[in-house]
């Protein structure tokens, strides 16, 4: 079930995010500690103004929440707003039984036994849940994980507690999104959204519609195959909408998920034990997956980079679509003979496809990067050139195609311009690999200047689209609506 967190000052503000997303939950929860104090005397009435099920919540300052009120008074408060009809009342572990929990249950209102640690997780989680399950009500930890290590403890709790068959299980932050999504895997029985991405208290959320349109997240079963995207930032990536609509289109139970990892060996312990079976590798991971994968394609061997990686015959077999993404959409050029010469920014992962797509191609390429001993690595084994970026301004006017493959303009940081100093003359084809986004500072200052541009957007498609060939053994349908896609 998908559960909306209502994050409204007012009880109106409340019932119009309830409207706004009635058509993808199954329940709500009503935080009165987010209310203005006016709003108290009546919030008991709001489960009578909806036709879904609602969790009444008072949220402590020291558990993420906004309730400052001395512990006497706030349980003073959920005792009076819980008269009301509400389904279940969110109760902390460390709150001694009261008789109010005891009406609560001569009611029929289920009570949540809940555990918050907004700085990390505690490492007896699964005796702690254990323990919280034995008071007969219905066990919640939200905890932050730090690493992807403590990611995996979370959805081993499936496993781990089978035995408790009513158990809230969230993972907060960035690292904790795919336990949101994957929530089932974790052996939760709901999952938290609100209208905003984030609000106090619940750092993480999704939207209800991204849940349940996106990802579908409320119908993943044992049966779905699960994919992914492997990155350290990632939840920025757009491949999620490009992969989830496609298998919604050939109709292919599968979910495509974003996994924040800081250990490559930490995600191929997670990829064995949840049965992944292929996933897209971005920055900064692209070459640490190679000691991994026993199976490479030639790309992969004469690039040295990896950005798509599947599972065949009980092993990994590791592909790059970048390659025959970043051609695709200046493919004609290159056929008319216009793309003699090419300087590439940068000396990464991305940049490793782009010099040797073009190398292969017969096109003179040089390498400007910050360190200029990376680029001079690159090159050597391109036979191309290289320089530091800082001596970028030499090269204005020398060549046909100028790429940027950095990560900088990228969103948050759409201000970020990698070589503000060097001036376009109109005649180039300008290419910025970053798409969000779309149009980045870099490629308006050149398409001010005259330049023929490339959304990075192009090629995300069109790698993202040989990836989904590699998934799922299809060609991605023509018919599949790219979700909300810039």
């Amino acid at each position: 079930m998908l559960c909306l967190t209502l994050t409204g000052t007012t009880l109106e503000e409340d019932f119009a995010q309830y409207e706004r997303n009635r058509q993808w939950i199954k329940l709500v929860e009503l935080r009165i500690d987010l209310l203005d104090e006016s709003e108290l005397s009546t919030a008991s009435s709001f489960p009578d103004r909806v036709d879904v099920p609602v969790i009444l919540t008072c949220r402590r300052i020291s558990d993420g929440g906004n309730c400052g009120l001395p512990e006497r008074q706030r349980l003073s408060l959920v005792r009076t707003v819980a008269a009301g009809h509400f389904a279940y009342v969110d109760i902390e572990d460390d709150v001694k039984k009261t008789e109010f929990e005891h009406e609560l249950h001569e009611r029929g209102i289920k009570i949540i036994r809940s555990y918050h640690d907004c700085q990390g997780m505690p490492a007896d989680i699964y005796s702690r849940l254990s323990r919280m399950a034995t008071k007969g009500d219905i066990p919640k930890i939200a905890v932050t994980p730090k690493t992807f290590m403590d990611v995996i403890s979370l959805f081993r709790i499936e496993q781990e507690l089978a035995d408790v068959p009513e158990k809230i299980v969230i993972g907060m932050g960035d690292m904790g999104v795919p336990t949101r999504i994957l929530y089932k895997r974790t052996g939760s029985f709901l999952t938290f959204c609100s209208d905003g991405r984030s609000i106090s208290g619940a750092p993480g959320h999704l939207t209800p519609k991204m849940m349940s349109e996106l990802y579908r997240a409320d119908q993943v079963d044992k049966q779905t195959h699960i994919y992914g995207v492997i990155g350290n930032p990632v939840l920025h990536t757009a491949s999620p909408m490009i992969h989830n609509p496609g298998f919604h289109a050939i109709r292919f139970n599968a979910i495509y998920v974003p996994f924040l990892v800081d250990s490559v060996r930490s995600f191929f312990k997670l990829a064995e034990s949840l049965r992944i079976y292929g996933f897209s590798v971005t920055i900064p991971h692209k070459q640490d997956v190679l000691p991994y994968l026993g199976r490479i394609t030639r790309e992969v061997k004469q690039i040295g980079s990896c950005n798509t990686v599947v599972r065949i015959q009980n092993m990994w077999k590791g592909i790059n679509t970048d390659y025959y993404g970043f051609l695709a959409p200046i493919q004609r050029e290159i056929e008319q003979g216009r793309i003699h010469s090419a300087l590439v920014i940068g000396a990464g992962g991305a940049a490793r496809a782009v010099v040797w797509a073009l190398h292969n191609h017969n096109i003179k390429v040089t390498i400007v990067n910050r360190s200029k001993e990376k680029a001079k690595a690159l090159a050597e084994e391109t036979m191309g050139g290289y320089d530091s970026l800082e001596n970028i301004c030499a090269y204005q006017g020398q060549v046909d195609l100028v790429v940027q493959t950095t990560s900088v303009g990228m969103a948050p940081d759409i201000d970020g311009d990698p070589a503000p100093d060097f001036r376009f003359i109109g005649s180039e084809i300008v290419y910025d690999l970053v798409y969000k986004p779309h149009e980045t500072k870099f490629l308006a200052r050149a398409n001010a200047a005259g330049c023929r541009i490339q959304y990075g957007i192009d090629m995300l498609v069109q790698q993202g689209k040989l990836q989904f060939e590699a998934f799922t053994g299809y060609h991605y349908p023509q018919w599949a609506s790219i979700y909300e896609m810039e």
